[in-house]
């Protein structure tokens, strides 16, 4: 007799105690009404402000704080709006609120949009003026950030234009998605059962984790002859938008693309170029855990298709959520016992939407707001370690949202990407480090935590660097005026996948194309922030381990928010971005995992 399949419980049938608690921001829907009513109806006062910033001190303070104030709001009922249409997808009240929500931010925006160029435009005596006014010293960094674009700021009516634009402007990242999600079908192929099944984007890295090589080669093969078919449209569609990318960098006086895409967090252009070099001139590690795992596969020669086959079979793991809690409180007593006890009360109590049901939103993600707890949405399950690692990321991020709000007035409590993952891969790093102490005896799980450290690292560290070389490359070539054709980006592409591979793979010249599928190089310049960021966690992950002075750093690290830039705060955690040695700390920890890995692999080989 067949057992009936396990169901995947309703909304209302999931226990409140695993739910988070959405109460600090709205005691109800009524509630989150009342408030959007009343912001909805503040929004006409921006006109009060219009083009009376340069009459007196009062009134551009006033202006200011009032914009700040509308934006917290929106904050607020946007923040309460996603979350209840995340937790149930199918919850229509939910889904109108989040529409209201959007709809409430973009009519902020249309009758804030005086707000920065009618400060970057007052006079110089005037603004000199202001800043020296005791009651503005909070917003002093706030006003610089606005200011430091006055140079690339145009007249109204150039700026009207090019807003204008908009929809001509995305439109090559447009059209990739649309083909890419919509368009594009893969074929099928015949999967380890002999069953034939659809190829698609969300099973391919499945597919390539087959421990049977035809399937892995069937389905690398088939999948790129989709990109094949279409390599000359979407080459034509990439090339546009880093064409784009040079025309507005031109005409907002910057020196490169590269250039306008590190002035907002003010990261000078040797910390990508540091990174590039630095990476690419180290690869020997990589090269080392390339040849170890075509030996551990017992293979002939290693195709790109063989290097995400898992080294290690899933170990046997079971863990309930409130196991899990205690295990990252134990992993992370490092950073001392505030750190511990806030992020182990709110784990437990009120934080997280903890698992699965129907209509919940896939995956995994922190958010929340100035007003709200650094909430967390999960879909736990207690039979996969991945979840554990999952719970520590999320909570690194939580725990950042936690201080910096904490310790911050709202103006500053966003953090920058270009910090973003260091809290999160911070505790990753550490989960590793406490688990491979208390799984010291079982080389088995010990083998597999390694596995999956270096497979992290390879696929951040290295291969964002890989791509961010070749962002920078066909940028520099559309800036020189040399042509951006399928050709010239898929010869650049190869030099490059010969570069970073050396001897250790068989390049398939399918792999030529796969350029032509990172949706991310629609966004220049931005990947480079993940291996920045992987760096900047190890060398801190190494320093806390090492000295427990670092922790308090650390803390103080997380507590500025955005208050100062990036890199700034990152010297004060103790990290300097600017010199070569945290991506050669994290080059070197790499490399020393590798020996660790193949050392106990072969032990249970």
């Amino acid at each position: 007799m067949q057992k009936n399949a396990k169901q995947i419980p309703a909304r209302n049938e999931i226990p409140a105690e695993h739910t988070w608690d959405l109460m600090p921001l709205f005691v109800s829907d009524s509630n989150w009404e009342e408030v959007y009513s009343n912001t909805e109806q503040l929004i006409p006062r921006y006109k009060n402000y219009e083009g009376k910033l340069a009459d007196s001190f009062d009134v551009f303070l006033q202006a200011i704080e009032f914009d700040l104030s509308i934006a917290r709001d929106i904050d607020r009922l946007y923040t309460y709006a996603h979350l209840r249409s995340d937790e149930d997808t199918t919850n229509q009240n939910a889904q109108a609120m989040l529409q209201k929500a959007h709809s409430l931010a973009q009519r902020a925006a249309e009758a804030s949009s005086f707000l920065v160029p009618e400060i970057q435009s007052l006079p110089e005596a005037v603004i000199s003026n202001y800043l020296t006014n005791t009651n503005i010293s909070q917003y002093l960094f706030y006003i610089e950030k606005i200011l430091r674009y006055r140079e690339h700021t145009l007249s109204k009516e150039i700026e009207e234009i090019l807003a204008m634009a908009h929809e001509v402007v995305i439109a090559p990242m447009e059209f990739f998605r649309k083909l890419d999600n919509a368009d594009m079908r893969f074929g099928t192929i015949t999967n380890e059962q002999g069953n034939t099944v659809e190829l698609s984007h969300g099973n391919f890295i499945t597919f390539l984790m087959s421990y049977n090589q035809d399937v892995r080669k069937n389905a690398f093969h088939t999948y790129y002859k989709a990109y094949d078919n279409h390599k000359y449209s979407i080459a034509q569609s990439l090339a546009s938008s880093v064409k784009k990318d040079v025309f507005f960098s031109r005409v907002r006086k910057f020196k490169s693309c590269l250039h306008q895409a590190l002035f907002p967090d003010n990261i000078p252009d040797t910390v990508y170029h540091t990174l590039i070099e630095t990476v690419s001139s180290n690869l020997q590690p990589l090269f080392k855990y390339l040849s170890y795992r075509k030996e551990a596969l017992g293979l002939t020669e290693l195709h790109f298709y063989d290097t995400y086959v898992p080294l290690v079979a899933d170990v046997p793991f079971s863990m309930e959520y409130e196991e899990a809690c205690d295990v990252c409180a134990q992993a992370l007593h490092l950073l001392g016992e505030e750190y511990i006890s806030t992020l182990h009360t709110g784990l437990l109590g009120g934080w997280v939407d903890r698992y699965e049901n129907r209509g919940k939103v896939s995956g995994a993600y922190s958010s929340g707001c100035y007003d709200s707890p650094p909430y967390i949405l999960l879909n736990y399950d207690a039979n996969t370690i991945n979840s554990l690692y999952t719970l520590i990321h999320e909570a690194g991020h939580s725990m950042h949202s936690y201080y910096s709000r904490k310790n911050q007035p709202y103006v500053y409590h966003e953090y920058t990407i270009f910090v973003a993952e260091v809290a999160s891969t911070l505790n990753e790093i550490l989960l590793s480090h406490y688990l491979l102490q208390q799984y010291s005896d079982n080389p088995r799980m010990q083998a597999y935590i390694l596995n999956r450290e270096i497979d992290e690292i390879r696929g951040t560290l290295f291969r964002q660097t890989m791509f961010a070389e070749f962002e920078l490359l066909v940028h520099t070539m559309a800036e020189n005026n040399k042509p951006l054709t399928f050709q010239t980006m898929t010869d650049t592409y190869t030099n490059l996948l010969h570069k970073y591979f050396g001897n250790t793979i068989v390049i398939d010249t399918d792999l030529y194309l796969e350029y032509l599928r990172i949706p991310h190089f629609y966004s220049a310049f931005y990947v480079y922030k993940y291996a920045t960021g992987i760096a900047a966690a190890l060398s801190l992950a190494k320093q806390i381990i090492n000295n427990p002075d670092a922790s308090k750093r650390y803390l103080q690290f997380l507590s500025l928010g955005g208050s100062k830039f990036p890199l700034e705060e990152l010297r004060i955690a103790g990290v300097d971005m600017e010199s070569p040695e945290p991506v050669i700390d994290a080059l070197q920890y790499f490399d020393s995992l590798v020996d660790r890995f193949i050392d106990v692999h072969k032990k249970i080989h």
